[in-house]
This record gives structure tokens, sequence and C-alpha cells, in this order.
């Protein structure tokens, strides 16, 4: 089947000497691995290699098989050039951290346009924007909406949140409930979005924590979920 579609990079793969294997998140069909012959050594042909790093944002257009295995993209074109995500320290920490964050928990073939709107949007505001230190911890707060396990913050006022139930609680129920004070970090960013996230004040102490918080809460709702390697990176930048 002939499709056509925007499609986000997740991550590549370097398969023999001159293939790639490249996993995209597409508007139309969801999750997909490709294979592009070659494209390590081509210099003429339809497809770059520069334009499958990742979170790239492309429009390709590809042959699906759908049986399960590598399909094929017949030609690709970026749709919105990033300006500073492959250039800046930070942002390219932090775009490594993301994708990393993607491989693990999209693992469905199945098209969301809601999520892929919402990882649009979120790429794009990083690129356009210069204080960020923050924005890892709100995407991980919003995906966690597309994913299915977005905190209930109906009585966020209480002092204890149960990373299992999801739930915020006024005293400890297991080994899962933290304190969260009012002015921690996941409670200043419940109900915001990213134009807002300036807002937040986090000390360098208190963003980590919060970081870890919201691993811990993917480990605790993701199936195999992991720690990204990029951390200790991004925790050194931010430190």
């Amino acid at each position: 089947m002939q499709i056509t579609s925007k499609a986000i990079v997740i991550s590549s793969l370097k398969y023999s000497e001159a293939d790639l294997i490249v996993k995209c998140f597409t508007e139309e069909c969801g999750l997909k691995s490709y294979l592009l012959k070659n494209i390590l050594k081509s210099k003429k042909g339809k497809l770059r290699t520069s334009f499958f790093q990742p979170l790239s944002l492309l429009e390709i257009q590809a042959n699906h098989k759908d049986k399960g295995t590598l399909e094929f993209i017949q030609e690709a074109k970026v749709y919105y050039a990033n300006q500073t995500l492959h250039t800046h320290i930070v942002k390219t920490s932090l775009v490594l951290f993301l994708s990393e964050i993607l491989k693990s928990v999209i693992q469905e073939e199945e098209k969301n346009k809601a999520m892929f709107s919402f990882l649009e949007k979120s790429i794009i505001w990083l690129d356009t924007n210069s204080e960020v230190a923050n924005f890892h911890l709100l995407f991980l707060l919003q995906l966690s909406d597309f994913l299915g396990f977005y905190p209930d913050d109906t009585e966020n006022n209480l002092l204890y949140f149960n990373l299992l139930e999801g739930v915020f609680q006024s005293e400890s129920s297991n080994i899962y409930c933290i304190q969260i004070p009012k002015k921690t970090g996941l409670k200043q960013l419940l109900g915001i979005n990213f134009d807002s996230i300036n807002t937040i004040k986090l000390s360098k102490v208190e963003r980590k924590e919060t970081l870890e918080i919201l691993l811990l809460y993917y480990e605790l709702h993701i199936q195999g979920f992991k720690k990204p390697k990029s951390l200790q990176v991004l925790n050194q930048l931010f430190n």
C-alpha cells in the first residue's frame, strides 16, 4: 500500500555498511520501521542521511506491506527545518533524551493523530524557544496523558502522590507514595502549557528530583520501560 504521511523520526540504526534502519512515528499509520538501502553511500538519491536525525519532522511517501516486516520509503522531505535542535548543546541532549523516551514508550503500530500533533508541536516549541530547562519535565507529564496514565490532579492539594494509582491522597498507603509539598516541581507542572513553563522556578536539586519521580512513574506504568542512557548527560548539563 502506498502512503503519504507526516513522520517524526524516533531513531536510526546503522545496518550493514551502507543501510539504515529508521523508526518513525507517522501521522497516518502510527509506528513504523523502515529499511533505507545504501543511504550512507548514495549522494544522488532522493533520501539523505541528514533527514533522519532524531525528532526530524518529515513528509514521506512509503510502501507499506503491513506484515510486521521492515517497510520502504520512496521519497522524503523535511516539512519543518529545525534551526537549533542539533546545534545547541542543551537542546541536542534533550533531543537524545526524548527520542530514547519515545522509543521506549511508543510500542504499538496504531495511528494516534492526537499524540502525533502533541509531539509535533512540542518539537517545534523546543526548537523556537530558548528557556528550556524544564521542558523535558512538562513533556513527560503531558505525554503520560496520551499513554493513559496522566495523574488525577483533582485533589492535588493533598500531601502524598501515589505513583501506582496516579492519585493524590492525604496519607501514605504503599511504598510508592511520596510526599509532594505544594510548591514542588510536579504540582507546579500540573495543568500548564509550554508557554507558561518559564513561570516555574526550580532549583537544580528540585529539577532532578522531579525528573526522578516522573521516570519512576513511567517505570511503574510502562512495561519494560528503562531509564534513558542519556539521562546522566542531561543531569550534568542542568547541574
